[in-house]
């Protein structure tokens, strides 16, 4: 298959556009897509990706895990990765290929899916920056911890089912701010988990065809359904998501010197003695 064909019909339609444009940047929103039952995402496909991809670029591990888990405590499944992909459905596991676009085929189906979008992300919050993909497999009833991730991100549910419950971004009970600091200075992506916070998420079911939009940083947790479970996952970076991670990181150093940190704001990319003020100490070392 060329990259051409495997891009011909539209991702987002204009219903979807539409929905996506009234929620973006900050709210989570679900979405249709046209991928579903598209051959690059089928298991055969997605076990010869894995096969030809970069160690770094995978990780997978058992899939029945609780909410809260720490990442040095995640279980091995003993396989392979192609063979816990060409087993999943009986395995137990949970995988993730990172950076598929790297790959030509899977590159240009990332960019024909962000093209649609780039209007709308452009006259909000800038371009489209660090454009990544993410493919995800699970095994029936597989869990994804509580986390969050530093990118805008897509996800779009590509076979099986499965519940995503999302959190609002910047509730500090569910993420401190020193854990934010610490995530934006290269922590991990697990949160600690407490069944109270529950209540305070929103769940969504995910069948083929269904997406969702997660905005930068807004914890969850996934749990898979009955079934094999593949979605692909769109992201990029913004100026804002950039600037929000700088004056995390210019918090972090004021913290750590006993300084009174600073508030940051619903549009970060503004605030910019401060992000220049961070530049520079990062410079000097201080």
């Amino acid at each position: 298959m060329t990259a051409h064909s495997a891009i011909s019909a539209q991702i987002f339609d204009e219903d979807a556009q539409r929905i996506f444009a009234g929620a973006y940047p900050d709210v989570p929103v679900k979405l249709h897509h046209g991928l579903a039952g598209h051959p690059l995402l089928a298991i055969e496909a997605l076990a010869g990706l894995a096969d030809r991809m970069p160690a770094a670029s995978v990780e997978y591990n058992l899939g029945k895990l609780p909410l809260g888990v720490r990442p040095e405590d995640t279980p091995a499944n003993g396989l392979s990765l192609g063979e816990t992909i060409r087993t999943i459905e009986s395995n137990g596991s949970w995988a993730v290929l990172k950076n598929v676009e790297r790959d030509a085929a899977y590159g240009a189906l990332l960019d024909a899916a962000l093209a649609e979008l780039a209007p709308i992300v452009d006259a909000r919050t800038g371009a489209m920056l660090n454009r990544e993909a993410f493919i995800f497999l699970s095994s029936p009833d597989s869990v994804t911890p509580f986390h969050m991730d530093p990118e805008h991100n897509i996800l779009l549910q590509i076979m099986g089912e499965k519940v995503m419950t999302v959190f609002p971004a910047g509730d500090e009970e569910l993420v401190p701010a020193v854990q934010s600091e610490a995530f934006h200075a290269g922590g991990h992506r697990n949160l600690h988990w407490q069944e109270h916070f529950r209540e305070r998420g929103t769940a969504v079911r995910l069948l083929p065809g269904d997406a969702i939009h997660v905005p930068v940083k807004a914890p969850h947790f996934v749990e898979n359904g009955a079934g094999v479970s593949v979605s692909l996952s769109v992201t990029w970076r913004s100026e804002r998501s950039v600037a929000e991670s700088e004056l995390h990181g210019l918090n972090a150093l004021l913290r750590r010197r006993g300084l009174p940190i600073g508030r940051i704001g619903a549009q970060p990319e503004r605030q910019g003695a401060r992000r220049i003020a961070y530049r520079i100490m990062r410079k000097l070392g201080v």
